[in-house]
């Protein structure tokens, strides 16, 4: 909320500078920022980041998933996994991950990823799966 009133307080600012209306000016540069979130980075916030991190260590409802590429599923120390998440036998690699993001209990039945069903959507997906594979090379 306070990105969103920051924005638009330097809207009315660039507005009375530019002698345009503030709706005018909001108007025309809305569609530009709609794109301005369309990240990777954006897609696992909305998706992940209630419960997870990419920070090592961080450990929060959910595992941290830095370095998450090539682990064992269920094997990160400090963290208490489900029981078939600890039962789970492979590797995370991107197909892996890719399947687990669709749809988390057809890979892992009886795992604690609940309310988390899924994303629908393959383009968010990929997103996901991008920023998770860029966060162990940060």
């Amino acid at each position: 909320m306070r990105r969103w009133t920051t924005v638009m307080a330097l809207a009315v600012f660039a507005a009375s500078l530019s002698g345009m209306g503030p709706l005018s000016f909001v108007a025309r540069i809305l569609p530009s920022m709609a794109h301005a979130d369309d990240s990777p980075e954006q897609a696992f916030n909305n998706a992940c980041r209630t419960c997870h991190t990419i920070r090592e260590g961080d450990n929060r409802l959910g595992p941290s998933l830095y370095k998450i590429v090539g682990r064992k599923a269920g094997s990160l120390p400090d963290y208490n996994y489900s029981a078939a998440m600890k039962d789970a036998d492979f590797v995370w690699n991107e197909a892996n991950l890719a399947r687990f993001i669709a749809n988390p209990d057809e890979v892992v039945a009886g795992n604690n990823m609940k309310p988390f069903a899924g994303l629908a959507s393959a383009d968010e997906r990929k997103k996901v799966l991008a920023f998770l594979l860029s966060a162990g090379a940060r």
